[in-house]
């Protein structure tokens, strides 16, 4: 592959080259730029693994940061690490790394390019949990290399530190879905109770986290109460500087995809959430990015992951490429996912091909309503989501796609493109000096 290797033994991983950056009000603390992959002594030299909050000091820190789960559901972390350190008994710790969604970069990049970060926030979760065996778990190989490059740099590591690595997939990166790969099952999601916290690998208490929350934590440790919440965000599509950036919390959606991303003068609309949070139209322009906000319009910031729609961007053919990927993508565990999600994206399809009425757009907006919370991972939500704010953001767009062929979908077979915007750290263009 063109990514992070190792090309001999003991040597340095290569990070290859993305755009990356800070916006003016942010001071970086997951996106501070080095000449390629960070080793132990440049993050030591950064203040890394210094010593620092820990134990329930470290979860109540965490509480008052208002740090919220970066892979999507926004779930309060302090809640999970509270609920895995009550429990008695050995526990385990799960870094999920996996980043089965296409449009995101973010945890590939850390891993890639800033391993002992992530390694440091591990060592912090497990003694806030009093857990003695951590998983780093992923699915891009160039993580795995450099996860265990930066390992064999560490002595004496109070806990066990173990790379597990997985095949990719959308639902691979849902927490039941580690907690299976990890115990010799398939990557799938279960059906829940219990969560992971309850039982997990090796049926003992888990706390499973996003690579970039648990990069989060040593900044928090140390005292970072002071400085601006910030995220990172993968910014994609009709933008001249597509990449990957870290924003404060609550800035316009349009200056984040204009000052950073270069794009001149409002967007046709944006994929919010990577695949999760739907679509908006342009008037999302001026929404804050913020977890309530973005949900009070009934989309959300999921992992961070925004995709401009440009002028040409048709939203009725993406909604279509997005449901086929969906189909593909289903785990065909339950049904009301497999066959619902199936059902929306040739209603869909149609539509993008001039071949749907009245009669079944109706039927995508029942099942847009009906279906979410019915299976046993994200998968149909998400579908769902792409359906409903399709309908909701885009109506004049869905009634000429009723009266007329739309030339720009009509030159597209749904049933092969996707992730029509999948990226990778691979393929973004050179470094942009942070700001």
């Amino acid at each position: 592959m063109r990514g992070a290797h190792v090309r001999r033994k003991g040597a340095r991983p290569v990070v290859p080259a993305l755009t990356t950056g800070a916006h003016p009000a942010v001071r970086p603390r997951l996106l501070r730029r080095q000449a390629d992959w960070e080793d132990r002594a440049a993050y030591e030299a950064a203040g890394g693994y210094l010593p620092g909050l820990a134990g329930p000091g470290l979860i109540d820190a965490v509480a008052a940061s208002g740090l919220r789960g970066r892979g999507g559901a926004a779930f309060p972390a302090a809640r999970k690490l509270a609920a895995v350190a009550g429990r008695r008994g050995e526990k385990v710790v799960i870094v999920n790394g996996e980043e089965g969604e296409p449009a995101s970069v973010k945890d590939r990049w850390l891993l890639r390019s800033r391993p002992h970060l992530v390694i440091d926030g591990a060592l912090r979760a497990a003694r806030a949990v009093g857990a003695g065996t951590v998983y780093f778990y992923v699915s891009d190989t160039a993580a795995a290399l450099s996860l265990k490059a930066a390992l064999a740099e560490l002595d004496g590591a109070p806990a066990e530190l173990r790379v597990h690595r997985v095949r990719p997939s959308y639902v691979a990166g849902e927490e039941t879905a580690a907690v299976n790969a990890i115990n010799g099952r398939p990557a799938k999601p279960s059906e829940k109770p219990p969560r992971p916290f309850e039982e997990g690998v090796a049926r003992l208490p888990t706390l499973v986290g996003n690579a970039e929350t648990i990069a989060s934590l040593p900044a928090i440790a140390g005292g970072a109460a002071g400085q601006v919440p910030s995220f990172l965000m993968t910014l994609s599509g009709a933008v001249p500087r597509p990449g990957l950036y870290e924003v404060p919390f609550g800035i316009p959606l349009g200056e984040a995809t204009e000052v950073l991303g270069g794009l001149a003068g409002p967007a046709r609309g944006y994929l919010m959430g990577g695949y999760f949070a739907g679509l908006l139209n342009a008037r999302g322009h001026g929404l804050p990015l913020d977890y309530d906000a973005l949900r009070a319009r009934g989309s959300g910031l999921g992992c961070g992951a925004i995709v401009v729609l440009g002028a040409r961007d048709c939203p009725v053919g993406l909604a279509a490429a997005l449901l086929a990927y969906f189909g593909r993508e289903n785990a065909g565990q339950c049904g009301s996912c497999f066959n619902g999600t199936a059902a929306m994206a040739g209603v869909a399809a149609a539509l993008a091909n001039g071949e749907a009425g009245p009669a079944e757009i109706a039927r995508l907006a029942h099942w847009s309503g009906f279906l979410p919370g019915r299976g046993a991972c994200g998968t149909l939500d998400a579908a769902a989501a792409v359906a409903a704010t399709l309908l909701r953001e885009f109506p004049a767009e869905v009634d000429a796609h009723q009266r007329d062929a739309c030339p720009a979908c009509a030159a597209t077979d749904f049933a092969a493109t996707a992730g029509p915007l999948a990226l990778s750290p691979d393929s973004i263009t050179p470094p942009l000096a942070a700001r």
